[in-house]
């Protein structure tokens, strides 16, 4: 396959759901007239995050979205034979979920529930149950949403499944409990970085990290969206503000490149590592 333009973008989404819509199409027909072969928005590009990780207000959460609706269908159709992953809200049978959709011009490519929950996160949504990749225009992709990123085996398993690109999708904010006066030096915001370049080179992938930005509730996110190499090289990165972080990348070459003599996958020694027998 040859290079492909890979984007991941840092911006603000509410919970009006059709100004996001309209918003989302106005980014991806401008990603377009920029040849962008992937664009990863954040998590909750749909409806916007709780705004508050503790003490979510379960009365008035972000409205769900359907995977068959309408407003996928609008970013289908806008993503023509572009690859676009967004986050939304999806409710199936009353429970709800943080959900990221996989899009093209062909209709859904990948569906991920967030798995791992922070805090009073559960209040809010139900957790997921799965990771698995999925096949693309652009490749083998799997996704991460956001705390999921945190836990090594997430990206693991993915990348067992063959995924040579992991989407993560966050809505990840500056700490709650010990917040910096300044974004660059709060504890999440090095912990943000760290977990993307890690993921990255421990599976030797390429990791499309896209966050939200500003304030929703009493959460105030970094941005920092980010394409990491399969060595774990940042590539292109938007820092705190708003903006797309894009480059251009040979995804199986690079990732071909990083395997050549060290391959991890390959080379773990499973018979070593704890099992739970229980």
């Amino acid at each position: 396959m040859p290079p492909i333009r890979v984007a991941a973008l840092a911006a603000h989404f509410g919970r009006d759901v059709e100004r996001a819509v309209s918003k989302i199409v106005g980014i991806i027909e401008a990603a377009s007239r920029d040849n962008v072969d992937l664009l990863v928005l954040p998590d909750a590009s749909l409806g916007g995050y709780i705004g508050d990780l503790r003490a979510p207000d379960v009365d008035h959460l972000p409205p769900a979205v359907a995977i068959d609706g309408p407003e996928m269908a609008r970013i289908a159709e806008a993503a023509g034979p572009m690859t676009v992953c967004v986050g939304y809200t999806e409710d199936v049978d009353g429970q709800r979920y943080n959900a990221a959709a996989c899009l093209s011009g062909d209709g859904v490519l990948g569906v991920h529930r967030k798995v791992h929950q922070p805090a009073g996160e559960s209040l809010a949504y139900s957790a997921g149950d799965h990771f698995g990749a999925f096949d693309t225009p652009v490749g083998r992709i799997g996704m991460l949403i956001d705390y999921d990123k945190t836990f090594p085996e997430a990206a693991r398993t993915l990348a067992l499944d063959g995924a040579r690109i992991i989407a993560a999708l966050s809505a990840w904010p500056a700490s709650v409990t010990d917040r910096a006066s300044r974004l660059p030096n709060d504890r999440q915001s090095r912990l943000f970085d760290l977990y993307d370049a890690a993921r990255a080179a421990e599976n030797q992938v390429v990791l499309v990290s896209s966050n939200q930005t500003g304030v929703m509730g009493k959460l105030r996110f970094l941005g920092q969206a980010k394409v990491v190499g399969p060595g774990g090289e940042v590539l292109a990165k938007t820092w705190a503000k708003g903006g797309m972080a894009v480059c251009d990348i040979d995804i199986d070459a690079e990732v071909d490149r990083a395997r050549r003599v060290l391959h991890h996958l390959r080379e773990r020694r499973v018979d070593t590592y704890w099992r739970d027998e229980s």
